[in-house]
């Protein structure tokens, strides 16, 4: 945990993608100090015109190698979260050639009792994390 749902447009091949994922779980790690185990990540790949990425107004330019990060997290601090923000971007950027105009990140917050990793038990309310 944190649990790190990626939405990508179609086509990358595998070895872009391991590179990709790789790429995101260094960021995290450095970021937020998890375990190296700590690795919970799921690609949700798209059609081109199933994925719609603009920018708020900001003026970011997107291409086909745009990335939409969806993470799922306990409560991290803010200096970690911009930390990973800026990490991530160049991980990405070094490893996978992805702008870092073209990473979108949102993290969703949840508590300890929102977790179980499984054997039926949420390990951080029994005391095994």
């Amino acid at each position: 945990m944190p649990l790190l749902r990626f939405n990508l447009i179609e086509g990358r091949t595998d070895t872009e993608m391991k590179a990709l994922l790789d790429a995101a779980h260094h960021a995290m790690l450095a970021a937020f100090k998890v375990p190296e185990r700590d690795r919970y990540q799921i690609v949700h790949e798209h059609k081109p015109s199933r994925m719609i990425v603009e920018d708020t107004g900001l003026d970011i330019p997107r291409t086909d190698k745009v990335v939409f990060l969806q993470m799922t997290s306990r409560p991290r601090k803010r200096e970690q979260k911009e930390a990973f923000y800026r990490l991530l971007c160049e991980e990405l950027e070094r490893s996978c050639g992805i702008a870092p105009s073209d990473v979108v990140v949102a993290i969703v917050e949840n508590s300890d009792e929102d977790w179980s990793f499984g054997l039926g038990r949420g390990q951080f309310l029994t005391g095994e994390l």
